[in-house]
């Protein structure tokens, strides 16, 4: 089948983090007339160095976790309860503020009978994976390794899309990678413009119009100005919470089961560690409902009371990432009801004592003290059940309107999921494509 751009299939893919690039990246090269749609603002990192904020974070005038956004425009934060969650709202999306690990994460999805195997392995090679090489950790990162060994946790290097040629160790992935080390989904949307599809930012999508079944048009509202965007198919890539309020706003279902991969980092203090001149999370140990990492929380060193006292040098830290309850919903607003339940904190009491036990045999001093709360794989909205997983299409939305990030996955992972993300929107973009080829 030959058919020139334009007489075939238009869509409109909203959001550009690892869901909606590749998506948007796989129709565009099958000949898709693409456009992506993205509510926030073009990526630029923080080339900042991190010393000139400690001064002022040590008396308390950077505020509390309300000043995060004006800090770092490109993240958005939502409160629910003891819980802070974080996602990108940039071209990019989270992948951008995020430490570039790539594991292939999976747990749930067998059950319905959805392997990803074949994507996986496409995509690894498609953007280049690598672990840290052990002489660039830090050596307490090296002795918290060996400690982990000793207990019998099982420790490995962590797979990231990062060139370690070109990184310079500077320890904030989070806030994004300003050597260009780190690969992001920006390059996957390059592509996109590259093949003739269209990115818009700030761009934010309201709603979708239904009628017969089927969506009409896409609301994008720009604070009252209201745009229309016509399309044969729609892809939904906005997240577990953009996701979801836009079906909301729609008149959709969406289903009140979200999570978030809680993390909680236990920061103790070791003199001139220096933990943050090396790239985040170097190794994980995988546990039965969480992994273990090495990794300074920046959100948690900047904002959070009780880590005031001790300076960037000297602060270490580990993260517990937990796979929490599938508990959550989201309002037509955005607004998010998410809370933690007594086996999640009973779980996250265990991660942080088996934290703190490798810690200090690694030689990091206390005092010992808990980081802030927070999620920001943010999924489950929109689950798929098994026999939906043939069509990649949740049978609950109108026949063009497709789904392509985490909110398709059914459980927590308490692990990275950039890939399993970009790995769903490569099914999905390829199902959409077979589809309308049969058609």
């Amino acid at each position: 089948m030959s058919r020139g751009r334009g007489d075939w299939l238009k869509v409109i893919v909203v959001g550009t983090g690892a869901g909606g690039a590749t998506a948007a990246r796989e129709l565009v090269a099958k000949g898709a007339d693409v456009v992506v749609l993205e509510a926030g603002r073009p990526f630029k990192p923080l080339t900042r160095k991190i010393q000139w904020t400690d001064s002022l974070r040590r008396t308390g005038l950077l505020g509390s976790e309300r000043t995060i956004s004006r800090l770092f425009p490109h993240m958005q934060t939502t409160r629910s309860k003891e819980l802070l969650l974080v996602r990108g709202m940039t071209t990019g999306g989270s992948t951008t503020i995020s430490c570039g690990n790539m594991v292939r994460a999976e747990r749930g999805l067998r059950e319905i009978g959805l392997d990803l195997s074949e994507e996986f392995g496409e995509l690894e090679r498609l953007i280049g994976i690598s672990t840290i090489p052990r002489d660039r950790w830090r050596p307490i990162t090296a002795r918290m390794f060996d400690a982990a060994e000793r207990l019998g946790l099982d420790p490995r290097p962590t797979p990231k899309a990062v060139d370690s040629a070109k990184c310079v160790s500077c320890g904030l992935c989070e806030v994004g990678c300003a050597s260009g080390a780190r690969w992001d989904s920006r390059r996957f949307l390059q592509q996109v413009v590259k093949g003739g599809g269209t990115v818009r930012t700030e761009s934010p999508v309201a709603k979708v119009v239904v009628e017969d079944k089927r969506v009409t048009e896409v609301i994008v509202d720009r604070k009252g100005s209201i745009e229309r965007y016509k399309a044969d198919v729609v892809v939904l890539a906005a997240g577990g919470i953009g996701t979801a309020q836009i079906l909301r706003s729609s008149g959709l279902p969406a289903s009140e089961t979200l999570w978030a991969d809680i993390v909680l980092t236990m920061g103790g203090r070791l003199e001139g560690a220096r933990q943050l001149e090396e790239q985040p999370m170097a190794w994980y140990a995988q546990r039965e409902h969480y992994i273990l990492s090495p990794y300074i929380d920046i959100l948690s060193h900047w904002f959070h009371k009780p880590w005031r006292k001790v300076p960037i040098g000297d602060r270490v830290g580990m993260m517990v990432k937990l796979q929490d309850a599938a508990n959550g919903s989201v309002t037509e607003k955005g607004e998010v009801l998410k809370r933690l339940t007594v086996e999640d904190m009973e779980r996250l009491d265990a991660g942080m004592a088996l934290t703190k036990e490798v810690m200090e045999s690694a030689g990091a001093k206390g005092p010992f003290v808990e980081g802030m709360l927070n999620g920001g794989h943010l999924g489950g909205t929109v689950p798929l059940r098994r026999e939906e997983v043939e069509s990649m299409h949740p049978s609950s939305l109108p026949a063009n309107l497709y789904v392509a990030d985490l909110s398709l996955v059914p459980r927590s992972q308490g692990l990275p999921t950039m890939l399993v993300t970009a790995a769903l929107a490569l099914r999905v973009s390829r199902k959409i494509a077979r589809a309308q080829e049969q058609h």
